[in-house]
């Protein structure tokens, strides 16, 4: 397994619309077993294919991780099939948008289907941060960011945050 790095906010390929996967093989294993390890590195619970600079549908997580725990799950190609007219909000982070933290507002409840590690086919019903984290991770494989969900001010103010940040680390 490889630790990769994960690309930050502004880089193009995070606005990348990712392909679909044409079948779950070994090559597509060790790139979930790779972004896992670059997830459980940067101490993050989702990490879609996108952030590490490769444009397939794939989104691995674990939200048992900040627990101790380790339950990895691996969505292939995850489409939501039904969500909630209710809404929840969740604060909100992202490894590609380094040390900024905001509400965001999405469906509470949703369905979505996908294909395990193993190129099965699943369905999962889900609600708070599953649901939440879901909706994020596949927002990337359409490129989208959750500061993208921001009023245009937040989001500005976001992104000023986030250069000056960049600019520091490359003078330090």
């Amino acid at each position: 397994m490889t630790i990769r790095p994960i690309l930050t906010a502004p880089d193009p390929l995070l606005k990348a619309v990712a392909a679909d996967v044409e079948k779950v093989d070994g090559e597509i294993r060790r790139l979930c077993d790779d972004m896992l390890e670059t997830m459980y590195d940067a101490d993050g619970i989702g990490l879609a294919a996108v952030q590490i600079g490769v444009a397939k549908r794939v989104v691995v997580m674990d939200l048992d991780q900040k627990d101790g725990k380790n339950k990895p799950r691996v969505f292939v190609n995850p489409k939501i099939l039904w969500a909630s007219d209710e809404t929840a909000s969740f604060e909100e982070g992202c490894l590609s948008v380094p040390d900024i933290w905001e509400e965001v507002e999405r469906p509470a409840r949703i369905r979505a289907e996908y294909l395990d590690r193993d190129g099965k086919l699943q369905t999962v019903e889900a609600d708070g941060l599953l649901a939440d984290c879901l909706q994020h991770e596949m927002d990337h494989l359409n490129g989208i960011l959750f500061i993208d969900h921001l009023s245009r001010l937040k989001r500005s103010i976001a992104l000023r945050k986030l250069a000056k940040a960049k600019r520091q680390k490359e003078t330090a």
